[in-house]
């Protein structure tokens, strides 16, 4: 990095406390963060550096639609936000022979907009009406969604059923991650110390190939009770290739092998539905939360399996 490191200003003037003790009246007081520092990086080399300082202590903000949130509810308490949104290289849309590179910071926004994402990556820009609300979009990045990884979001299971390419960059150089391997558990990545992701890259798709997607929420921009993305090759009335990617359903996006298996090589019928229903058995093990129970996530896993293999089937119509 060459320069100086602009100092860390602090929030805590900003929401200095009306009244003492607010900090501890719950629900009954303000909700505002703890103190924290904050800096607008200038280069990724400052990002690195201030990584490096503060380790565990630092939280990068892109579009900040979940870390705002936990920060005002104090679920997470920084030393200092290193906003990165002033980082240009990091946004923006790029189509090549091999597919398409979507910049950390694009907006999701963008993602449904885009002529070149309907037309290469058209799963992405179906998922986009069931995140949140247009407010929500304008702000939210697809790297902002992918580095928090929510079980129940939709870009890292549509990421992992179109095998996606996650791009990281750190101060020992860059390196890919396939989206399969790259979410690992609960809120939990391959993301390494001092690492940010920088883009998102998906191949093309050769014709023949469709995509489809469906949740059921509470509703309408609720995180999804259940979620299904799909990506299949369709050849004459047969399926092939499936990926079935989950959410909802664990700790990170779930791969129904089972069921994908079962549907290799039929055509979608009553039977191949039913008979991909049964396989989810062996693929989810999902665990009860507060918005169902296990055994209630497992069936409306199958209403959607039904779902969705009928939108692939009208897809390849």
């Amino acid at each position: 990095m060459t320069g100086k490191t602009p100092p860390v200003k602090s929030n805590h003037e900003r929401f200095k406390p009306e009244k003492p003790g607010w900090e501890a009246r719950g629900s009954e007081g303000p909700v505002k963060p703890a103190p924290f520092g904050y800096v607008r990086a200038a280069s990724l080399d400052q990002v690195f550096d201030l990584l490096a300082r503060y380790g565990e202590d630092a939280r990068v903000l892109a579009g900040g639609q979940s870390l705002i949130p936990s920060l005002n509810l104090r679920l997470s308490a920084p030393a200092v936000l290193i906003d990165i949104n002033g980082l240009e290289e990091l946004a923006g849309i790029a189509v090549d022979d091999g597919g398409i590179r979507i910049g950390a910071l694009t907006r999701q926004r963008a993602l449904g907009d885009s002529r070149e994402i309907g037309e290469i990556a058209p799963l992405l820009a179906m998922a986009m009406p069931y995140i949140a609300h247009p407010a929500v979009r304008n702000r939210g990045t697809i790297g902002g969604s992918i580095a928090y990884a929510d079980p129940a979001a939709e870009l890292p299971a549509c990421a992992v059923a179109l095998g996606a390419t996650i791009e990281l960059c750190g101060r020992d150089g860059p390196r890919t991650v396939e989206a399969a391997a790259f979410f690992r558990g609960l809120y939990e990545t391959d993301l390494r110390p001092g690492e940010v992701v920088s883009a998102v890259s998906v191949p093309r798709s050769e014709p023949g190939w469709c995509s489809a997607i469906a949740e059921l929420a509470r509703r309408h921009g609720d995180y999804a009770i259940v979620g299904l993305a799909a990506h299949a090759r369709v050849e004459g009335a047969a399926l092939s290739d499936v990926r079935l990617a989950f959410f909802g359903v664990g700790g990170q996006p779930v791969r129904a092998s089972a069921a994908a298996a079962v549907l290799e090589g039929r055509a979608i019928d009553q039977a191949a539905v039913a008979a991909a229903q049964d396989a989810l058995e062996d693929d989810l093990q999902p665990s009860s939360d507060l918005q169902a129970n296990a055994a209630t996530k497992l069936h409306l896993a199958r209403v959607l399996t039904a779902r969705v293999l009928a939108q692939l089937a009208e897809e390849a119509r």
